[in-house]
């Protein structure tokens, strides 16, 4: 998550730059065709492009707020995750033993194993996923990268869980969940030792259900996209306008300077204008693209590491931890 007051001009070019030079191509080709070769059949009306530009600026704006929705509701489900683990664990404390009781920091450590495995399946990759473009792994090259790219799994959570858990549930493959299974069969235990009594075994199950609950929101964002349908008609509607856009414009800025100084010289104004007008276009719909899938990685998503972290640190303090696990640094105004 960029946690700056802005992107700079230089980023935002350096990230479309591409895009730009796209848009340039497209303009320049028409325009040299109009007044060089003399081909002006190919000046069209202008009208059914405006009317084709209002209806891409329309779906373009549809699509951005559904993927503000989806970021947004990702935001929504670590803020719950991080309720549902400080009740979970002050729960567990307390029901359990105390502080220094091996029962409550085996249930800690669990949730520190579930807290990772969750991030690690959240930052896998998708086919639909953006993350391997070429804009973004320049961009990432030159300013942050993915903790759980870089960190194998198993030695990111091999210190919350004995070796014969580990070996378990790195076998598995919904490690997660199977977490907070084993978490259940511990708080069972506990019930039937005796050490929980009814009332203080339903509250921890609770908070269990409450962790499945929001670990399956997660993944229901993860594992279904924007539906292609959508996506798809809008490229190819946006597609078609930017190519189309300065063919409406030959015989507009043919005349538009008629009487002027200009007169015979705004036709190439067409050049910067359809590149700007272009360039908006195309970077509103990339500006989509970087937030609809919110914890794949990118610079706009929801930064779980950081959150995970957090939450490790509240939970150590809870137990009087005194070595609690540094916090996760902005990296070039980037947060993960």
């Amino acid at each position: 998550m960029h946690i700056g007051k802005r992107y700079s001009l230089k980023e935002f070019v350096m990230w479309s730059r591409r895009d730009i030079y796209k848009c340039l191509f497209i303009a320049i080709v028409p325009t040299l065709f109009y007044c060089y070769a003399g081909w002006t059949f190919i000046g069209i009306s202008w009208m059914p492009v405006a009317m084709l530009g209002t209806a891409v600026a329309f779906i373009v704006g549809f699509k951005n707020n559904a993927s503000y929705n989806r970021l947004w509701e990702g935001r929504q489900i670590y803020g719950a995750i991080i309720n549902d683990s400080r009740a979970f664990a002050v729960k567990a404390r307390d029901f359990a033993g105390g502080k220094t009781n091996p029962s409550v920091r085996l249930l800690f450590n669990r949730h520190f194993a579930w807290l990772t495995f969750l991030r690690y399946q959240l930052r896998d990759p998708r086919p639909w996923e953006i993350m391997d473009e070429v804009r973004y792994k320049e961009y990432m090259k030159g300013a942050y990268s993915i903790p759980e790219r870089n960190e194998p799994l198993e030695a990111a959570v091999q210190e919350f869980l004995s070796p014969e858990e580990l070996q378990y549930l790195l076998g598995k493959k919904n490690r997660a969940s199977q977490t907070l299974a084993l978490q259940s069969e511990t708080i069972a235990a506990l019930h039937q030792q005796g050490v929980l009594n009814d009332f203080q075994q339903l509250q921890l199950q609770t908070s269990i259900t409450a962790l499945y609950e929001q670990q399956g929101k997660a993944e229901r964002i993860k594992n279904f996209p924007y539906p292609r349908n959508f996506s798809s008609i809008t490229t190819y509607l946006l597609h078609l306008f930017v190519i189309l856009l300065p063919f409406g414009l030959l015989k507009e800025f043919a005349h538009l300077g008629d009487g002027t100084l200009l007169e015979g010289y705004t036709i190439h104004f067409i050049i910067p204008f359809t590149t700007i007008v272009g360039w908006a276009f195309v970077t509103l719909d990339a500006v989509g693209d970087s937030s609809i899938n919110p914890f794949e990685g990118s610079p706009n998503d929801v930064p779980i590491t950081q959150i995970s972290r957090m939450i490790e640190t509240d939970l150590k303090e809870m137990l009087d931890d005194v070595e609690l696990p540094a916090p996760v640094a902005p990296v070039h105004n980037i947060v993960l």
